[in-house]
């Protein structure tokens, strides 16, 4: 079992090096639906992966001076401790039968959260681009204004997210990341991210250490979750501006949903229902709101455009970029 799990760690580990989010949300459903593993001893052996591998990406990001260290102060006052609270909340859920149940809910839930989230982002990245075409700002234009942070409303996020990923292992990526983009609009793409991967060091550390002072982790599982995903990681880094991430990342929504799903103890009929209706009118819904904000009902039409612009005048960087809406 060992081996295919380090398989399924390396796959992982390539979605997250190309899209920098699914580690959580993909390792944990992925070591209980596909290998048996009890819910609590699956949290904690991606805590402790996540712990190992966070520290790498973020430390890119503190180098090229796109992280905001005020933010992840802030953030990290109150996701700390909150990932200690996680932790103390499923201990305090009293039998073994009883945290393994309220873990698999409460992962559950926080998978179709992120699930929902990717969407929720999706739709503000494409927001944004709308008001950057109608004002005539580009990305990367310089702006003077220091960013003015926001102390409660941003720790309160932090103390959020550590809950949960103190509980799960899920949102460290995905629930910080959205509350930041509503927080905080002016941030930059790679401040956005370099911010998220860097605060989530300490809170995965913080959630890490709580699981293993209480007993919960299983070494054996989190040796190959280490060699598969490591490498993993480091490829689909390599990767990233080869492929196409988006086409991923709304496969990754896709499953995290099914996985939700599966982790509520959803029927199969039913699972399939959703999963269904959700591949049938998702695409349908989401040109209508393409239209509805004035651009083309496919992204693909609307790159040819660009393209085709492109090639009758200079235009500025951001018109250049390939769009992609998630």
């Amino acid at each position: 079992m060992d081996l295919w799990i380090g398989v399924v760690a390396f796959c992982i580990g390539v979605i997250v090096g190309l899209t920098g989010m699914g580690g959580g949300a993909l390792m944990t459903p992925a070591l209980v639906l596909l290998f048996g593993v009890p819910p609590l001893a699956a949290v904690s052996t991606d805590l402790v992966a996540s712990a190992v591998m966070k520290p790498v990406g973020s430390w890119v990001h503190f180098r090229q001076k796109t992280v905001n260290m005020d933010l992840v102060k802030w953030l990290a006052i109150g996701s700390v401790p909150a990932a200690f609270g996680g932790v103390l909340i499923l201990q305090s859920l009293g039998t073994a039968e009883s945290v393994e149940h309220g873990v698999r809910t409460a992962l559950g839930v926080a998978l179709l959260v992120s699930a929902t989230l990717l969407s929720v982002r999706s739709y503000l990245k494409m927001s944004e681009r709308v008001q950057r075409r109608r004002t005539g700002v580009q990305t990367g234009a310089n702006n003077s204004k220091p960013l003015r942070i926001r102390p409660i409303p941003t720790m309160c996020l932090g103390v959020i997210g550590g809950v949960i990923v103190g509980m799960t292992s899920v949102g460290s990526g995905s629930i910080i990341i959205i509350g930041l983009m509503l927080l905080y609009p002016a941030l930059k793409t790679n401040q956005l991210v370099g911010t998220d991967l860097l605060q989530a060091v300490p809170l995965v550390m913080a959630a890490a250490l709580g699981h293993t002072l209480f007993g919960d982790l299983d070494f054996g599982l989190t040796i190959p979750l280490l060699l598969g995903s490591i490498p993993g990681v480091f490829l689909g880094a390599q990767l990233s501006s080869r492929l196409d991430g988006g086409f991923v990342r709304r496969a990754l929504a896709f499953v995290l949903l099914a996985s939700g799903l599966k982790m509520l103890g959803l029927p199969d009929l039913t699972t399939g229902l959703v999963l269904l209706a959700t591949l049938l009118l998702a695409p349908a819904i989401w040109m209508l709101i393409r239209r509805h904000h004035g651009l083309p009902a496919l992204v693909s039409t609307e790159n040819r455009r660009r393209r085709s612009l492109a090639t009758q005048l200079p235009l500025p960087t951001e018109q250049n970029v390939k769009i992609n809406d998630f």
